[in-house]
């Protein structure tokens, strides 16, 4: 009596489906696979923003005015 049966879960998917109907509870499932496709995604971006500066996997962004020189500024030691 503690456990449901196979028959009590069919008998409760059924009344689901006369509730929701087939065509929402459809809906309502790529609407969760929509979200956790971009969850993923969020989670990813987040990583590759965490990943180790000098891994980089993107080129560099061309410069579209040719008079900027583009310098890398170094941090002056004293001696």
């Amino acid at each position: 009596m503690g456990s449901m049966s196979i028959w009590h879960w069919v008998i409760v998917l059924v009344v689901v489906m006369l509730i929701f109907g087939t065509k929402k509870i459809g809906n309502i499932g790529g609407d969760l696979g929509k979200a956790v496709k971009g969850f993923k995604d969020g989670v990813k971006g987040e990583e590759e923003k965490n990943a180790a500066p000098g891994s980089t996997t993107q080129p560099p962004q061309q410069v579209a005015d040719k008079s900027t020189i583009d310098v890398e500024a170094r941090d002056k030691t004293r001696q």
